[in-house]
């Protein structure tokens, strides 16, 4: 079943306006789910709102603040997110951010107390809209295992980095895990095996029974290099927000506990050379054009996909489990006037 754009977000919107979220911070936290789901990571979209519902709902989460802020030094922004919609309090940050990175150079927010980010992209890809560089990263609850390891005791501790070009910037967006909790999750709802060597199971044994690995440890990336580069996000993270680390971490998987994981946002304003972006540009149309291995799948770089996907689903609109489509539509108070453009 598809639905388009235009209805999802409205579903959306309306869901979490009827759960007192203030009028300009639902339609934030809509696009940010919507999005996730043009891209092609239904993992990060709707299937995520039902349990965010159930958190606000709970008084885990308060849809009507924005959270509050202040500049510890001279480039750094401390955020308080007062447990707020984790994309409004994120997006407010980047806009103080970008201020500041126009005269500093450089500006860093450290926030804590804020709901899940959801897919890391989208912030990063705001920053480069306005001509800067966009780093993020952040924290979760311990759902990777050691390399060599089988119990979890590391986030996924997703990185995502955006560089401007004359064209699309280039946008880089991965987990330290081989996959995110929640495309296990996703997998687990439609009934899926998940991939040999995507996680273990509770007792530590690798599994393709995507329900078992929900109460396992996902694999590293890349073996030893991916485990180093998530470690070393968990403490960084840690350093900068004062957040706890992944053994005590809660909140963005579940609906009963207050989040407490942590999350870092950096802008970066770019050299000034006046034909660095047509540079830029030109080395990722080099790369793109360099031979495949594959005749006929052509190398790409970086977000490329993401933005194919996004720009057919502009027209046809994405595919939704008819199940999840249910319980939304069962969740809204008022929900016949939202539905038109579903397919």
């Amino acid at each position: 079943m598809k639905i388009t754009e235009q209805a999802a977000m409205a579903l959306a919107t309306q869901l979490l306006i009827q759960r007192n979220a203030l009028t300009n911070n639902a339609p934030v936290q809509a696009r940010h789910l919507v999005d996730a789901e043009m891209k092609g990571h239904p993992s990060h979209g709707l299937q995520r709102l039902p349990r965010l519902l159930t958190r606000i709902e709970r008084g885990l989460v308060d849809p009507r603040t924005s959270g509050r802020s202040h500049w510890r030094s001279a480039s750094v922004l401390e955020v308080d997110g007062l447990r707020g919609l984790g994309p409004v309090v994120a997006m407010a940050a980047i806009e103080r951010l970008q201020e500041r990175a126009a005269t500093s150079g450089i500006a860093l927010a450290a926030i804590s107390n804020n709901n899940h980010l959801g897919m890391l992209a989208s912030y990063v890809e705001s920053i480069a809209a306005e001509g800067r560089i966009g780093i993020a990263i952040s924290s979760s609850e311990a759902l990777v295992h050691p390399y060599g390891g089988t119990r979890a005791m590391l986030g996924t501790n997703p990185i995502a980095i955006a560089v401007p070009t004359a064209g699309r910037p280039l946008v880089l967006d991965l987990a330290t895990s081989t996959v995110s909790m929640g495309k296990i999750h996703h997998h687990a709802a439609i009934g899926r095996p998940i991939p040999e060597g995507w996680a273990r199971d509770a007792e530590g044994r690798p599994t393709t029974d995507a329900v078992r690995a929900k109460g396992g440890a996902i694999a590293p990336f890349g073996g030893a290099k991916g485990y180093g580069l998530g470690i070393a996000v968990e403490l960084l993270v840690a350093a900068l927000t004062g957040a706890d680390l992944a053994p005590d971490i809660r909140g963005t998987l579940d609906a009963e506990a207050v989040c407490n994981k942590g999350d870092v946002l950096i802008v970066i304003d770019t050299a000034r050379s006046p034909d660095l972006a047509l540079r830029l540009s030109a080395y990722l149309d080099a790369v793109r054009a360099s031979p495949p291995a594959e005749p006929g799948h052509p190398v790409s770089v970086p977000g490329d996909g993401a933005a194919r996907r996004r720009e057919a689903t502009l027209q046809a609109g994405f595919e939704i489990d008819p199940g999840l489509l249910d319980e939304l539509t069962a969740l809204s108070r008022t929900p016949s006037s939202v539905l038109e453009g579903q397919t």
